[in-house]
């Protein structure tokens, strides 16, 4: 399939592929966190944070890269100050691209890990407390190896999920050529092209191949997982 495409269609797989898996990278970790609090922990107003994680499902992707370029633009209250102080503009640039892409997500991942989460025996992590076993250690050596199958499955949903987003990524970082055009917005600019049916048909089958493969992927990786585990 590469071997169809020219250098410009070869530049927006390479940047799918650095904007997914940087955004997997970015939020790995508040994902496990973000599922522990709203599995484990019982405070006021759980049900609004957990109504606030997953907005971005239901919200239009357009309107979630509107809120970043008001909140993380060089003239938002964060963005600006990140601007000022640090020279940070993350709006049309590539790592503005893979925060977007983070954050449309970002549920998804917190979605698996947390089902996995549930799924752990609560009754060996009160055995590993009786044993004098510290929170954090009961935490690595039993709570984070059950919960493993979860987690891999979220990453890799999360990355395949990435490779297909758009609307926030144009709406926040733009569609610059080698910078932020995605093949999502590749694909978008070869059908805005008279000529360019051709070149949109690649980039949609290229698309639906990286797609399924991220899906059947993690759902092997997460049976392997849980083989090895003997669940």
């Amino acid at each position: 399939m590469t071997a169809l495409l020219g250098p410009a269609e070869l530049d927006a797989l390479r940047l799918s592929l650095e904007v997914a898996g940087r955004s997997v990278a970015f939020s790995l970790p508040p994902a496990v966190l973000t599922a522990w609090i709203l599995t484990r922990a019982r405070f006021p107003g759980r049900t609004l944070f957990d109504a606030f994680v997953h907005l971005p499902l239901v919200l239009p992707p357009v309107a979630v890269g509107y809120a970043l370029l008001l909140l993380l633009g060089t003239r938002g209250a964060l963005g600006g100050w990140l601007h000022r102080h640090f020279g940070i503009q993350l709006p049309f640039t590539t790592a503005g691209a893979a925060l977007a892409t983070a954050v449309m997500t970002f549920p998804l991942m917190v979605r698996a890990i947390r089902l996995s989460l549930e799924n752990v025996d609560r009754g060996l992590e009160a055995a590993a407390r009786t044993l004098g076993a510290a929170p954090l250690d009961r935490f690595l050596s039993i709570t984070l190896p059950l919960m493993l199958p979860g987690i891999l499955a979220g990453a890799v949903t999360a990355f395949a999920a990435g490779l297909g987003e758009f609307g926030a990524v144009i709406t926040f970082a733009a569609n610059i050529p080698g910078v932020t055009r995605t093949l999502p917005l590749a694909l978008y600019t070869a059908m805005q092209s008279p000529d360019g049916d051709a070149l949109a048909l690649r980039l949609a089958l290229l698309s639906f191949a990286l797609g399924l493969t991220g899906l059947l992927g993690a759902e092997l990786l997460a049976r392997r997982v849980r083989r090895r585990l003997g669940r």
